[in-house]
């Protein structure tokens, strides 16, 4: 018989992300919560892999702990080229690219057009939070 899998909420869902991102050591992890500003996703997290081979591992990873978590993988798209991966998970959409692809496309402003209070994104990376367009609070304050 077929074990019954909890349903995750997309901030779960999100924080499952992050962690699986942070075991294979991505890079400039940032989770922006979208919900205000669109209907498509509640969670956009972006990532930065050194080569299309550690952008694979992390896309890998995340379908990985994802799936043993009771969540539900809807798409994958790029992962042949592996320069830029979407993982589509439904209330989360993560992203994985290399430096100058995500240099290039620069999501974060993109998704900073609302006020302050709203798009703030949190990031676990070893460096301190940061806001949707990539600022510290002290980096704000100026």
């Amino acid at each position: 018989m077929a074990k019954s899998k909890s349903k995750l909420t997309s901030k779960k869902l999100a924080d499952v992300v992050v962690d699986a991102l942070h075991d294979v050591k991505g890079q400039a992890v940032v989770c922006i919560d979208v919900n205000s500003l669109t209907e498509i996703t509640d969670y956009m997290v972006i990532v930065t892999g050194t080569s299309t081979t550690h952008v694979k591992a992390l896309a890998d990873e995340v379908v990985r702990q994802v799936k043993e978590s009771g969540g539900n993988v809807n798409g994958i798209e790029g992962r042949m080229q592996a320069e830029w991966v979407l993982v589509d998970l439904g209330g989360v959409v993560v992203h994985i690219m290399l430096p100058p692809v995500r240099a290039l496309y620069n999501l974060e402003d993109l998704w900073n057009f609302d006020s302050e209070s709203e798009g703030k994104s949190v990031s676990r990376d070893a460096g301190a939070d940061k806001t949707a367009a990539g600022q510290t609070a002290s980096e704000q304050e100026r």
